[in-house]
């Protein structure tokens, strides 16, 4: 199946279909064993991933998906509030401070350099991001992965930055996953997405338009529900309202948001328990809701939960350029011309950080 037009003739569209290609291109090529020595050599307790939105979702992800496999500990801390309320976060122990930004350039990415800088100079810094030319990549005292040019998307939404960013992080921080395996790695995930691809252009363009959307899953799952919520209200510039929850969490109370038109994305987890109570929840949302469609995408191969989040995240990418197009939107741009959202977000102003 060739790419459906309303994919190619977008910008976000396109970024979405180059990620095999690049994956298996990045994989191939990525110094993990050099990154994870300089890691062990710091010796921190903790490992904390900064982000904002979609960058603050890989954190997230990565946190909650290699919980407990030892080593340091893993924390998703959002630069939101790092930089709304700096003197509660940088004290203490040094951590490792790994950045993911897009641009490099967002506001809440410099003010969280600027809080380093005043109030933790010491502390080690991996910032990762798909622009070259940054704050982030170019700000001293820190180790830089630049990503390839091609994941610096030029439409409104995060697809193969999101996706490329947490892949390379997932390679540096999976203890389980040997360096000999992490190109093997990239290109599965690279056959896997070539392969999913036709299939997810096909359903997106079955599919109909719900009126509202609910994303869950388990553990890492959870998160990376709430990235595919995210994407789809992003580019229906909000007029889907979209819904995300762990599997368990979504029958206290939220459950109450599907009504009439509302359609559910279940991402079943390759841990038997938490698939079991994925299945569980599928049985039970089915016979509840039956004017509700509920899709449970398969993958067609089994990886740990944060390597299978962008094979998942995927599906909601093609979905939400589909709707956006259906709606008569600007899918690289959803919101042109209402001066409230944009790309790098912007309007937000810095406060000076004294110690």
């Amino acid at each position: 199946m060739s790419p459906t037009p309303i994919l190619t003739q977008h910008a976000t569209g396109r970024e979405i279909l180059s990620q095999p290609a690049i994956w298996r291109d990045w994989g191939a090529g990525l110094e993990v064993a050099a990154l994870r020595d300089w890691i062990a050599g710091l010796a921190v307790e903790e490992v904390w991933f900064c982000g904002a939105g979609t960058s603050a979702y890989i954190g997230d992800i990565l946190a909650a998906g290699f919980e407990g496999q030892g080593g340091p500990r893993l924390r998703s801390v959002p630069t939101t509030d790092i930089v709304a309320r700096p003197h509660a976060y940088l004290r203490g122990a040094r951590r490792l401070i790994v950045s993911f930004g897009r641009s490099g350039n967002s506001t809440e990415s410099i003010g969280l350099l600027d809080a380093l800088d005043a109030l933790c100079p010491d502390w080690p810094r991996l910032n990762i991001t798909c622009n070259g030319a940054s704050a982030l990549a170019t700000r001293p005292g820190a180790k830089v992965i630049v990503l390839p040019e091609a994941t610096h998307d030029q439409g409104f939404a995060m697809t193969s930055s999101f996706s490329t960013m947490l892949l390379t992080a997932a390679a540096v921080f999976d203890r389980s996953l040997p360096v000999a395996g992490v190109a093997g790695r990239f290109q599965a995930l690279a056959e896997a997405l070539d392969a999913l691809l036709p299939p997810y252009q096909a359903m997106a363009q079955a599919a109909r338009r719900p009126d509202r959307a609910v994303f869950v899953g388990s553990g890492a799952l959870t998160f990376a529900a709430r990235e595919a919520a995210l994407k789809v209200m992003e580019l229906a510039a909000g007029r889907i309202p979209a819904l995300w929850d762990s599997t368990l969490g979504f029958r206290h109370g939220p459950k109450s948001f599907t009504v009439g038109a509302t359609d559910l994305w279940v991402f079943r987890s390759a841990d038997p328990l938490a698939r079991a109570y994925d299945d569980d929840l599928i049985d039970e949302v089915r016979a509840q809701f039956p004017g509700s469609v509920v899709t449970v995408p398969d993958l067609g191969l089994s990886l740990p939960d944060p390597w299978a989040a962008p094979l998942y995240i995927a599906l909601a990418q093609v979905l939400a350029v589909v709707w956006s197009e259906s709606l008569g939107l600007n899918v690289d741009d959803p919101f042109a011309g209402q001066g409230t959202l944009t790309r790098v977000v912007s309007g937000v102003r810095l406060h000076r950080v004294t110690p």
